[in-house]
């Protein structure tokens, strides 16, 4: 694009799902990827180096929601891959499938806690390129690398949305941070860096770290 916005090729040109902006370049119809609507595209403009999304072709995303992030991702895979989308809110699950599922060949929904990833053990392949996860709870470093590692592959990459309140009300943003990048060491994987994504969002980080 001519500015310093992130935008992804609209993979089903006429069909927008969260209100985005459309940019017509060349005859080629692209969807501004707004960074206070995704975490994944403020990452990318807070520093997350966008060359780990290439050549994926199998992502797990824990926290589907409606699927604004999800949306992108689906782009960028287009026929090349696919994403296996958690949630467990069915409210939330009908309008992710109305918004996206039902245009987009390349999302899997799965209507399960993402706590108990034994649940779709027969479901989710073992061999993942990327596992998102974006789930707003105390323990969401825990299912993340839970679910990782079963289903991530070795070198695969993991990106955790920390949401630094709901771990601890208390304790210093980057205390929070700290503690969670030691925890997820512990566990066996290489943290690779921490995007603190204000002004996107406040009091929150993606880790991105591969596994060992």
């Amino acid at each position: 694009m001519d500015d310093d916005r992130l935008a992804t090729t609209n993979i089903t040109p006429g069909i927008t799902f969260y209100k985005e902006e459309v940019k017509t370049i060349n005859g080629v119809e692209y969807r501004v990827w707004n960074p206070f609507k995704s975490k994944l595209s403020a990452a990318i403009l807070k520093g997350l180096d966008i060359e780990i999304l290439r050549g994926i072709k199998k992502i797990l995303y824990l926290g589907a929601s409606t699927g604004t992030t999800i949306s992108h991702l689906s782009d960028i895979l287009y026929k090349e891959g696919y994403i296996y989308a958690v949630e467990i809110a069915p409210r939330v699950m009908m309008e992710f499938i109305n918004r996206l599922v039902k245009y987009r060949n390349n999302v899997i929904p799965l209507f399960y806690d993402a706590r108990l990833p034994e649940e779709y053990l027969d479901i989710v392949d073992r061999d993942i390129d990327i596992l998102y996860c974006d789930v707003a709870q105390p323990d969401q470093t825990k299912i993340a690398l839970d679910n990782s590692d079963i289903f991530l592959k070795r070198g695969g990459k993991l990106l955790i949305a920390i949401k630094a309140r709901s771990i601890d009300a208390v304790l210093p943003v980057k205390e929070i941070y700290r503690k969670e990048v030691e925890y997820i060491i512990s566990r066996g994987y290489n943290v690779i860096k921490v995007v603190d994504l204000e002004p996107y969002e406040k009091e929150h980080s993606i880790v991105y770290a591969i596994k060992s």
